[in-house]
């Protein structure tokens, strides 16, 4: 199925072509043993896809954000895995991005643009949101970290997490070694899809800091800032369900053209022949279609925002309106992609159902990453903007300036 995009998306998807493939042959296998795809993070690091939007001054691609999610769809359908895992790392790329142009923010692009990347430590499991990590001094004087979180995505598999502390000055944003002494991955994510993403625990047990590990001071009370960060990390679930809706659409094609028989009917009588089954196939193609453009109709308002960040002319009602579009696409892609991933099923009956295939993992990992982010609360806020004109007021994104 192919989808009309830009001549730079096209290049940058040929890149990667044969990468993705290989991805995809092997994602039953992982699927089934619960083998983590260390290698192929590993080699989507080492193909440069880590750092697609990392300024080409320091090491990257500098792709907009059109051509990113649309490739970001592309993996999602060879493996919805890995986009989750490397999503905290694109989001500190992006927060990167928008943060002032000095030393701290190049060095950490070109961390990033030389292949290395970021995992999570921010979120906690405790009766209220807060943050019980803290940054101390020892008796010598030595900066140190202690403190668990928990949906610590990607860190299983990163070179640096990106952790929130706090000290009794403010918040903080603090850079990890994953193999520091002191450092603990736990992978102990029990989710029933997206099962290899290593969303469980990290705790940090008297680590040694440098002050240059803390990237900035923040107060996770102040005002919400201007920043597609909201937007970025909601659109990033959304390629990945895209590009699940992908994937029951190749799947149920590949099942159905071999077959012979169709329920309920004598003799050899083809599937792939059958109308009910073409309008199956059908309805699956326009869902993974459709979900696929509202994908990237956010990431265009995201390339367009930036341009005007950039040129001086932004304005918090143009933030406001991207995070209410994307909430917006959020509804409908979030329902289409659950739909297409149960529709899959009418084109087999009971066979499709074989372990051995485990078309079962499209709706369980659609459905995992439809719960991320609750999207009843986001519809409410959606209705409240339109007849009150109030804006959300979720906190990505603090800590930068």
């Amino acid at each position: 199925m192919s989808i009309t995009v830009n001549a730079a998306a096209e290049a940058q998807h040929q890149r990667f072509a044969d990468l993705f493939n290989r991805i995809a042959a092997g994602a039953v296998e992982r699927e089934s043993n619960r083998r983590l795809p260390h290698e192929e993070v590993k080699q989507l690091k080492e193909s440069g896809f880590t750092a697609l939007r990392v300024p080409q001054a320091q090491g990257g691609a500098g792709v907009s954000l059109e051509t990113y999610f649309y490739l970001l769809t592309r993996l999602g359908e060879a493996e919805p895995n890995l986009p989750q895992i490397l999503r905290v790392n694109a989001g500190f790329t992006e927060l990167l991005l928008e943060r002032r142009d000095d030393a701290d923010t190049r060095r950490w692009l070109e961390v990033i643009g030389s292949g290395k990347t970021f995992g999570a430590a921010v979120a906690e499991r405790q009766g209220s949101t807060g943050n019980t990590t803290v940054v101390a001094p020892d008796s010598t004087g030595q900066l140190r970290l202690d403190g668990e979180k928990y949906y610590s995505t990607g860190t299983l598999y990163a070179d640096w997490i990106q952790a929130r502390a706090h000290d009794d000055q403010s918040d903080l944003t603090v850079l990890v070694p994953s193999d520091a002494p002191g450092v603990e991955r736990i992978d102990d994510w029990d989710g029933f899809g997206q099962r290899l993403t290593g969303s469980g625990t990290t705790r940090f047990t008297n680590v040694a800091l440098q002050p240059d590990q803390i990237l900035d001071r923040y107060q996770v009370s102040q005002p919400r800032r201007n920043t597609i960060i909201t937007s970025f990390y909601q659109t990033f679930h959304l390629a990945t369900l895209a590009g699940i809706a992908r994937a029951a659409l190749r799947d149920a094609i590949e099942f159905t053209q071999p077959r012979t028989r169709t329920f309920g009917v004598p003799g050899n009588s083809s599937p792939r022949e059958n109308p009910l089954v073409h309008r199956v196939v059908g309805r699956l193609g326009s869902l993974a279609w459709s979900a696929e453009q509202l994908t990237l109709a956010v990431a265009r308002q995201q390339d367009a925002l930036n341009a005007a960040r950039q040129a001086g002319s932004a304005t918090t009602e143009d933030y406001n309106a991207l995070d209410i579009h994307t909430f917006e696409a959020q509804q409908i892609i979030i329902g289409q992609v659950l739909e297409a991933t149960t529709l899959l099923f009418e084109v087999g009956g009971a066979s499709a159902t074989s372990q051995e295939r485990r078309l079962d993992r499209h709706w369980r990992n659609a459905r995992t990453l439809a719960s991320h982010n609750p999207a009843i609360q986001r519809e409410a806020v959606i209705g409240n903007f339109h007849l009150n004109g109030e804006p959300h007021n979720e906190r990505f994104g603090h800590g930068y300036a």
